[in-house]
């Protein structure tokens, strides 16, 4: 006789349900703040069925929707956290009315803005975020202090600050006035501050960051705190394979 399907693992799961990324998913898991059918889970190794109830703080998590994907214009000022202990507004916070539970596609600082991929699969948005991926990501960036050209140029050639390597990195000058300059910077691997720590080693001090693509994505004319969903058809073209 024939074993019944023993569902998909609740990491999985919630994941694909927008929870969290199924890593995160497993560290709810850990704290034990996951109950299934009114019971606590903490095994990892726990399958989900079709009408199992799942609860994550006490929360009815709803049965994953399709995948979907938005475009988001990112205000500064926002933290990328779904809880900041610090008490300050997050992206979630201030999202437009109607969107499901999402969750971002990596992120970008309190002090940096512009495009934010946001996804109800966990799952996708770890695989965008990975750099194995292979999605540039592209920035506008204003800094202060004395640009020079060679050194944006070698940044092709990766950078190590401070015994850690960055990969490689693609920099160049698009305007100048006096000590201000704005330059266009793109890189794969999109580490945490990448941008401003790489500016601060050549002596450039960053007073605006925007994000204006992510992939295949692009900010465009989006507006700041305005959010865009893909259309199905071009977000199964663009996924990587």
């Amino acid at each position: 006789m024939a074993e019944a399907p023993r569902g998909e693992r609740i990491a999985k799961w919630l994941a694909r349900a927008g929870i969290a990324s199924r890593r995160d998913a497993e560290k709810l898991l850990a704290d034990g703040r996951i109950r299934l059918n009114n019971a606590p889970v903490a095994h990892p190794a726990t399958f989900v069925s079709a009408g199992d109830l799942v609860m994550v703080d006490g929360a009815v998590v709803d049965a994953p929707d399709r995948t979907r994907l938005w475009r988001y214009h990112k205000p500064i000022g926002l933290v990328t956290t779904h809880r900041d202990p610090q008490g300050r507004a997050t992206v979630f916070d201030k999202l437009p009315a109607g969107l499901p539970r999402v969750i971002s596609v990596g992120r970008l600082d309190l002090n940096s803005e512009g495009l934010l991929l946001l996804s109800n699969d966990g799952g996708l948005a770890r695989k965008l975020e990975l750099p194995a991926t292979g999605w540039i990501r592209r920035y506008r960036v204003r800094v202060h202090g004395q640009v020079d050209e060679r050194r944006l140029a070698a940044l092709l050639s990766g950078i190590t600050i401070d015994g850690a390597a960055y990969g490689t990195i693609e920099a160049g000058l698009d305007s100048r006035r006096g000590d201000n300059a704005w330059l266009t910077v793109s890189l794969r691997e999109g580490r945490n501050r990448e941008v401003r720590r790489v500016m601060a080693y050549m002596g450039l001090a960053v007073t605006r960051l925007i994000r204006i693509a992510y992939g295949p994505f692009q900010l465009g004319t989006l507006p700041r705190g305005a959010a865009d969903e893909i259309p199905v058809r071009v977000l199964r073209d663009q996924l990587p394979r």
